[in-house]
């Protein structure tokens, strides 16, 4: 698989990264060590994992895997820290809480270190240079070789990144923001991801495929083994079960059809050669579905089609996106 630089740093990664939201939950281990081999063999390094994922299991079944089917030298391991389980208040982006939840994470994956430690969610109860100095910790102390964050907004992103170039002595580089992007998400568009291109931060798209809606499955009816028809997760898929997605999910599929493909090959495709995109983090049910994601790696497409697509999932941005002075 083809390797890229993350952000402007000297890490590289496979361009399509393994998500484990649901390891140590609805995925067990046998189905695990299946997706987490057949992803090695293709050529894959970037696992995405987090410290709230499965309450610990998630990190805690990648560790285990990485030691007994997976040399650890082999993969960019990734997590995430900061999610607490408390309603009023989602994300704690302390330096202790940070630094705590990191040394937990650790010995759930049984390493000395990660390849990329992320910063779950803004937290507005923190000033944002604090959970940055929790970064710089962790690199200097060799517990993170890089730091990014997640589901940062577009002024979030620019004040933290802004930030760490512009403060004095040496600070740790923001290698990559990780956030939803797909033919049915692409609010990012208006201020993310030109934060993120003007920055060099790398851009790690998570739901690539519209929390599987793009793949067409739920064109006509919601399968029963789906995340859709799943207690837990259908109102996660309900917000792309609109008319306007129904539009976008038929023109990837006459799309697929002309190309004769999937239309999961063409909505992942689509959004891993996006300007400013490391890599998708494809979160697979199980080791078939990952295998016909890792698929799409022979596939690039036509311009035509890129316009195409572009033109019937466009985002409305006005003011101020546009130049205001003709508005």
């Amino acid at each position: 698989m083809e390797l890229r630089h993350l952000g402007r740093t000297g890490l590289r990664v496979s361009r399509i990264g393994l998500g484990t939201l649901t390891w140590g939950r609805d995925t067990g281990e046998h189905e695990a060590a299946g997706q987490l081999k057949a992803f090695w063999e293709a050529g894959g390094t970037l696992v995405d994992t987090a410290d709230v994922y499965g309450d610990g299991g998630a990190e805690y079944l990648l560790g285990s895997l990485m030691e007994d089917l997976v040399p650890r030298r082999d993969l960019v391991v990734a997590t995430k820290s900061g999610g607490v389980p408390d309603p009023d208040r989602r994300y704690d982006g302390s330096r202790g809480h940070l630094l705590a939840a990191l040394d937990a994470s650790l010995e759930r994956l049984g390493t000395d270190y990660v390849d990329l430690w992320q910063v779950h969610a803004f937290d507005p109860y923190t000033p944002v240079e604090e959970t940055l100095q929790a970064l710089d910790i962790a690199v200097s102390s060799g517990r993170a070789r890089y730091a990014g964050v997640s589901n940062f907004c577009g002024w979030q992103l620019a004040k933290a990144g802004t930030w760490q170039l512009a403060a004095p002595g040496v600070r740790t580089r923001l290698a990559s923001t990780q956030m939803e992007y797909s033919l049915l998400q692409r609010g990012i568009e208006r201020e993310v991801l030109p934060a993120a291109l003007d920055l060099g931060i790398g851009v790690l798209p998570s739901s690539p495929l519209g929390r599987g809606v793009l793949t067409g499955k739920y064109r006509h009816a919601t399968p029963s083994d789906s995340r859709g028809a799943s207690d837990h997760l259908a109102a996660f898929v309900a917000p792309y079960l609109d008319e306007p997605a129904g539009r976008v999910v038929d023109a990837v599929a006459t799309a697929a059809d002309g190309l004769a493909t999937t239309p999961l090959k063409v909505a992942l495709a689509w959004v891993r050669d996006r300007p400013g995109v490391a890599a998708p983090i494809v979160g697979a049910r199980n080791e078939q579905q990952l295998r016909a994601a890792l698929s799409v790696e022979a596939l690039t497409l036509p311009d035509e089609i890129c316009r195409a697509l572009d033109d019937v999932s466009a985002p409305v941005h006005r003011y101020p996106d546009q130049d205001w002075s003709t508005l």
